[in-house]
């Protein structure tokens, strides 16, 4: 039995040992809460950029200079992270920032053998070392360090301590993080990574800029295969397995980290709020075929050209690919300048429009003649590309010819007013001489217009008259949710046909796309925009300065990047639509005689008296019930006024009747829904109305 005296000394001691221990705890306590950890919310990562799918588009350095990408457990294979623990801190899971039993194995290691062996520390501790780098490896900054770790593991959860080390740990020059480290050596995410690929990452770490695999191979490799055989040792990795990794080459070279649609990404980045990172409509696989075929192109084209391209899903008007320019780091080529935007001279592109306007009206049909020859225009005076004249042409061969008297011819009947109307009404508004009203000049592309807007209204080709408006996700606000009418679906279609006529350039493949050039005065810029059943991609080639290049074309420079651009974007075909019900396609000896040929030069001299024809009934716009869901449809009776006979009436494009000198008519409908009403008088002159048939 104890003695008294001893009794007293044992609960002296307990007493004193618990106050101890508690004083211990609150001087702990106090100086966790005087000396907290430098650790900030959240690390200072690179800016990103991804595409509609989530793969990264581009990031950008951090403003120290580090290619530092945010990093969670879940973005990083799982063998990875397996690897890393067992190699770096096998009682991560369970210990408290400081594993004492490693510790105590480095302090033997080291007395045993004299060197430091393995150093102990935790994962824990290496972030502390991360966040608040030492600056020497004396006894006190290890202490320091442990302490840190602790403070660490009371703040952060595993997963977020796992997190930050993905995100922080150095692999060699200004990468860090394991997403950084794997782009840039393997050119992929760190998500499925091979056994090689995952070993090296977790070896890197430790000696940095000694292992780095693009200046010390040998170094790396034998790093690689140290953390192999541990992974055996572990029994994480089977013997066979590991000599199979281990035969893997390691990477030679630091790839770039992503840097695509550069121009898109950038305006993305200043307007992006702070969060998650903004997503753009682009699709990667596309934004880099496109992107190659533009620096190819640029190249074989000479210095100084630039290329630019817009791809877009007719169908929802989200843009899948933009090319600002062939390089955007290439100064000679002014390469930071985004020409998808810049207002430009459209050439040629512009005519499918106006044949489009003439075909609503029923003004012409494809095998309509027209003259190609030299013409005056109230003193504006045409030429043809090539200075030459065809005579007397359809409508058809003009336009897949591109023949610029033709398409005045057309414009002039029509009204350069009520093309830009459409325009406008498409949601593009192209630039005109300033106080100047709209001229016969715009046909040959006498107006600024850039390659977006260009293809935003060729979208509407591709999607049957139906325009969306262009947008990359870029925007800061999502642009206006209208779907407008550049051509009624019939004429569109007519158009649609003659343009997948168009001769593909020499040695492109025939990929079943409709298309057309352009070339603008004084050879400055080249353009070829061309489409499928879905897709419509668009081409500029000139200089960012406007200076005139020789030999410049949209057929020799513009079309070959356009045919190769649909190839390399990755995009399945999507054929054109087929005639749709109603379309009339006459041949040339079916024509009525007010469609054989558009107009006449002596009609013309001589200036018809009366006013131009004017439907009087059924009104523009006006919905009549005709009983056109029943067998007993009641016929529709036409009226118009003025305009010089005998007359043709047309529905939907095909004659009602032969020539007639009165001034009424029926016309009986094919089934309910939209049809357009034309009458045309003897002079060539025309109106229509639209009307919805119940």
């Amino acid at each position: 039995m104890l003695s008294q005296k001893a009794l007293r000394y044992v609960a002296w001691s307990s007493t004193t040992g618990v106050a101890v221990l508690a004083l211990a705890a609150v001087t702990l306590w106090q100086l966790d809460r005087a000396f907290p950890p430098p650790l900030p919310a959240k690390p200072i990562v690179s800016a990103e950029v991804l595409d509609r799918d989530g793969q990264l588009l581009r990031t950008f350095a951090t403003p120290d200079g580090y290619w530092r990408l945010a990093t969670s457990p879940d973005q990083v294979d799982r063998q990875f992270v397996d690897m890393l623990v067992a190699y770096e801190d096998k009682r991560f899971w369970d210990h408290s920032g400081v594993d004492l039993l490693a510790l105590g194995r480095a302090a033997l290691q080291f007395a045993g053998n004299g060197r430091i062996v393995s150093g102990g520390s935790t994962l824990s501790m290496q972030l502390a070392r991360l966040i608040e780098p030492r600056e020497s490896r004396s006894v006190w900054a290890k202490l320091r360090q442990m302490a840190r770790a602790i403070q660490i593991e009371r703040r952060l959860s595993k997963t977020e301590i796992l997190e930050r080390y993905l995100t922080l740990a150095p692999y060699g020059g200004n990468l860090e993080g394991v997403r950084a480290a794997s782009l840039a050596y393997f050119g992929k995410e760190p998500k499925r990574l091979t056994v090689s690929e995952a070993a090296l990452l977790v070896a890197l770490p430790q000696l940095p800029e000694k292992r780095r695999p693009d200046r010390n191979l040998r170094i790396a490799q034998a790093a690689r295969d140290r953390v192999l055989d541990r992974m055996v040792s572990a029994n994480l990795l089977g013997e066979r397995e590991a000599q199979r990794a281990a035969l893997e080459a390691v990477p030679e070279v630091r790839r770039a980290l992503p840097a695509l649609a550069a121009h898109a990404a950038n305006a993305a980045v200043a307007k992006a709020a702070t969060g998650e990172p903004p997503r753009l409509t682009i699709r990667k696989s596309a934004q880099q075929g496109l992107e190659a075929v533009a620096r190819d192109a640029a190249r074989k084209l000479g210095p100084k050209l630039s290329v630019a391209m817009v791809l877009a899903d007719a169908r929802t008007g989200e843009i899948l690919g933009e090319v600002g320019s062939a390089d955007f780091f290439d100064s000679s080529r002014s390469g930071w300048i985004d020409m998808t935007k810049v207002l430009r001279s459209p050439g040629s592109t512009l005519k499918p429009f106006i044949y489009g306007l003439a075909f609503e009206q029923g003004m012409i049909a494809q095998e309509t003649m027209i003259e190609d020859r030299p013409a005056d225009f109230s003193g504006y005076r045409p030429k043809n590309f090539d200075m030459g004249y065809q005579g007397d042409v359809t409508i058809r061969q003009a336009l897949q010819l591109s023949l610029n008297v033709p398409a005045v011819r057309v414009l002039d009947a029509v009204g350069p007013a009520r093309l830009t109307a459409r325009f406008r009404q498409a949601g593009i508004n192209p630039a005109l001489p300033l106080n100047e009203p709209p001229g016969l000049a715009i046909g040959l592309g006498g107006v600024g217009i850039s390659l977006r807007d260009l293809v935003q209204l060729y979208a509407g080709l591709a999607n049957g008259g139906k325009v969306h408006p262009l947008r990359d996700g870029a925007e800061t606000t999502r642009p206006a949710d209208f779907t407008a009418t550049i051509l009624d679906g019939q004429a569109n279609w007519q158009i649609a046909d003659i343009l997948s006529g168009v001769k593909p350039p020499q040695g492109a493949l025939q990929r079943g796309i409709a298309y057309k050039t352009g070339t603008s005065y004084g050879y400055r810029d080249a353009w070829s925009v061309g489409f499928d059943g879905r897709y419509v991609l668009g081409v500029w080639v000139g200089r960012a300065d406007a200076s005139a290049i020789p030999g410049l074309s949209g057929y020799v420079s513009a079309a070959p990047i356009l045919f190769e651009g649909f190839e390399r974007s990755g995009l399945a075909s999507v054929a054109l639509p087929s005639r749709p019900p109603g379309i009339f396609l006459p041949k040339r000896d079916q024509l009525p005689v007010t469609l054989a040929r558009f107009g006449s030069d002596a009609a013309n001299a001589i200036g018809p008296a009366e006013p131009a024809p004017k439907i009087v009934f059924p009104p523009d716009g006006a919905r009549v019930d005709l009983g056109a869901a029943t067998a007993s449809a009641t016929p529709l009776v036409l009226k118009l006024q003025d305009g010089r006979a005998p007359f043709r009436w047309l529905a939907n494009g095909k004659p009602l009747t032969g020539r007639d000198r009165t001034r009424t008519a029926t016309w009986l409908p094919d089934g309910a829904g939209y049809s357009t009403l034309t009458v045309i008088d003897a002079a060539g002159r025309a109106a229509s109305v639209k009307v919805f048939v119940e």
